[in-house]
């Protein structure tokens, strides 16, 4: 059963965004990219109110993803991607991103802190964070 509303069109975007986010990461890496996602559509809060569709999020700007700027995001997904996709939105959870709404590469250490949100861990060139569960109930 699906935690966030989604269509066939809303899983390819999302699959598409996993690659185009993570894929240097590897699959884990793409699958951290589309908890972050989920996490957007499911939660309601501080930047991310009113997102109520796999598009919305993607698309969300300001405070969307650099990667819908890139060619490599319009490409077609892969079935591989799409079976990824399917996986975070029937609610599949993985650290560090279980919780995460924001995930960004650092040049060096993860900062304990961006933009007033605690890092919740790194996983390979990526830091996620997290909000407090007070600030965002449903992510949790």
């Amino acid at each position: 059963m699906a935690v966030i509303p989604s269509t066939e069109k809303g899983v390819k975007l999302l699959a598409r965004l996993m690659r185009a986010e993570g894929e240097g990461d590897g699959q884990l890496g793409m699958l951290l990219v589309g908890n972050t996602g989920v996490n957007r559509v499911r939660g309601d809060c501080i930047d991310f109110k009113a997102i109520n569709s796999i598009e919305d999020m993607v698309y969300q700007s300001p405070g969307g993803f650099e990667a819908t700027q890139k060619g490599y995001f319009y490409q077609r997904a892969r079935d591989k991607d799409i079976r990824l996709a399917r996986r975070t939105i029937k609610g599949e959870r993985f650290h560090p991103a279980t919780n995460s709404l924001w995930f960004f590469m650092p040049e060096g250490s993860c900062p304990a802190q961006w933009f007033g949100q605690w890092n919740s861990g790194r996983f390979k060139s990526h830091c996620f964070y997290s909000p407090l569960q007070s600030e965002c109930p449903r992510v949790y």
